[in-house]
């Protein structure tokens, strides 16, 4: 089979001729720049300063060369510009405060205090706040609260749609130009149009806004869900039907050289419990689910991707009647996210994207033979009759050994009878 027809198989929830394997394809399923790095040298690639794809979280492209070695069977579509606001072009140099040099777009622009805390700006600007920060000794960066004053009782929801617009044809002409080469690679392509994030808390501080209006803060956002629900669903059935437009528009271009695209990464669970009660989920956020699940699935061959970190085992069900075809990270980790269990109850209906391995203790913490095993086992669980794509639970993070690393990437191979 192709990279392409292995997961395609997975999807349609059949065996393919090994498992299937994503790493990149999104930004909740990469690895970081300093871990790619600590892998290129353990493989003995030839040196190259890693691209920060991702800068939010420091994620980097993962070349042809690793890629081989990983097995990776995807081929990611991202916008133009990145969380911040700025496009991932005209490459430059930038030492991390770990030590690493790599590259990063040319509006990669900080500031570094007396601390050695890294400030990141929106749209590289540096002349307006910063809008998210590296510590010192960190790896990624953290959003920054830049809410102004809410007026709880006139709340204008306009400010919390400012990011959510009509896609530009240049946007278009973009993914165009970008899918195109991703089809021509021959892998599973996996986009990320973007719009379609209901209330992702990665995304509501407004990152790429140099002046964000609205309720920003992740505590008052969380807080409005609860105070001001009509107001956060005027957003969401505005944001849906921009959302709804765009997409038209992006499939008019595209077609369905696309097979997997990315809806959303807002979370429902902590490592023990869930954010929300049931209904909450079906009455704030499903119908926004349904409605854009519906059209893909309706006017394309697009299946769809929902991230949700945590213990989101009560809303499987859920996702599964909300038009999902995918289900990612699986953090076997949290209360009741038990993998057997998992592909029991819930297998036939939708894809596993994750849960390879736990990210949280055996990745990081474990021996290489503690990784080795719990992949063996992880993927006899969830390839029994296809439905799974081999991913580890979230990113792999810059402080994993890489002897860890090889394990997994070796424990694979190694289920895959290669």
């Amino acid at each position: 089979m192709t990279s392409k027809e292995r997961v395609l198989t997975a999807l349609e929830h059949k065996t393919p001729d090994k498992l299937p394997v994503d790493f990149g394809a999104t930004p909740v399923t990469g690895i970081h720049v300093r871990s790619i790095e600590n892998l290129r040298n353990y493989y003995g690639l030839e040196y190259k300063p890693v691209k920060v794809t991702e800068p939010y979280q420091m994620l980097g492209e993962i070349e042809d060369d690793l890629a081989e070695i990983l097995g990776i069977d995807t081929v990611p579509v991202s916008p133009k510009n990145n969380m911040f606001g700025f496009p991932n072009e005209n490459w430059k140099e930038f030492k991390a405060p770990w030590g690493q040099v790599v590259l990063v777009p040319e509006k990669f622009n900080v500031t570094i205090d007396d601390t050695g805390d890294v400030f990141m700006y929106p749209e590289g600007d540096t002349s307006v706040a910063p809008c998210a920060k590296m510590p010192a000794n960190g790896f990624f960066f953290d959003a920054l609260s830049r809410q102004e004053p809410v007026d709880h009782e006139n709340l204008n929801v306009e400010d919390n749609l400012e990011e959510f617009a009509p896609i530009s044809g240049s946007d278009l002409d973009f993914f165009k130009t970008e899918v195109d080469k991703a089809y021509a690679i021959g892998k599973a392509v996996v986009a990320n149009f973007g719009g379609t994030a209901f209330g992702d808390i990665a995304l509501v501080p407004g990152m790429q806004l140099k002046h964000p209006k609205g309720i920003r803060d992740v505590t008052e956002w969380y807080m409005a869900t609860v105070m001001h629900p009509d107001y956060v669903m005027e957003i969401f059935e505005k944001q849906s039907e921009i959302a709804l437009e765009n997409l038209k528009k992006i499939y008019g271009k595209v077609g369905n050289k696309v097979d997997v695209v990315f809806i959303c990464g807002t979370d429902f669970g902590t490592q023990t419990s869930q954010f929300c009660d049931e209904e909450t989920l079906l009455t704030m956020y499903g119908l926004y689910y349904r409605k854009i699940n519906d059209w893909i699935h309706q006017n394309t061959t697009w299946k769809t991707f929902k991230h949700s970190c945590g213990a989101v085992e009560p809303f499987m069900k859920d996702f599964i009647d909300l038009g999902f075809d995918i289900i990612n990270p699986v953090q076997v980790s949290a209360t009741g996210m038990d993998p057997q269990h998992l592909k029991d109850e819930y297998g036939k209906d939708i894809v596993f994207w994750g849960g390879g391995v736990d990210t949280q203790n055996t990745l990081p913490f474990g021996t290489p033979e503690e990784v080795e095993k719990e992949v063996l086992k992880h993927c006899e669980i969830f390839s029994k009759d296809g439905g799974f794509v081999f991913n580890t639970v979230h990113n792999i993070q810059a402080t994993v050994p890489v002897e860890n690393i090889v394990a997994m990437i070796n424990a694979l191979k190694k289920f895959n009878g290669e």
